[in-house]
């Protein structure tokens, strides 16, 4: 692995400063951690540490969430992208969300967990032209 000179500071460090919301479960679908804790658009309380993900997951979803996990534990499925209008400052017009989730897999490609990544594209969205390093 290419990260293994990395402390723990700077795993921590680098998780924090990804430009999305992360959050992991396990093979077991345990909650074992989320970055962006105190800034989430997707809250989620302390009590969601080691829980089932289906105790701590809107119901409307629940469905799909279960079939693509299942999919991922069956080796059927790696990844699954969508996206959501959603108000994040309440009266301000809604962002775009694009929301992944990716099958995490050991080195023999078990399913060992999975990844919730969430990324407010809205200013990428609007991007035109280009801009260059240092411009």
């Amino acid at each position: 692995m290419l990260f293994d000179k990395m402390s723990a500071d700077m795993v921590k460090a680098l998780i924090e400063t990804i430009p999305a919301e992360i959050t992991v479960i396990d093979a077991n679908d345990e909650v074992v951690g989320w970055n962006k804790h105190e800034t989430r658009v997707f809250r989620r309380p302390m009590t969601a540490m080691g829980m089932n993900f289906r105790q701590c997951h809107p119901q409307k979803s629940l469905d799909l969430v279960e079939r693509l996990i299942g999919e991922m534990k069956a080796g059927t499925r790696d990844k699954a992208t969508f996206w959501i209008d959603l108000e994040v400052v309440k009266g301000e017009p809604k962002h775009k969300m694009l929301i992944e989730f990716f099958a995490l897999r050991d080195d023999k490609k078990n399913y060992i967990g999975c990844l919730e990544f969430t990324q407010d594209v809205q200013e990428i969205r609007a991007l035109q032209g280009q801009r260059r390093l240092m411009d």
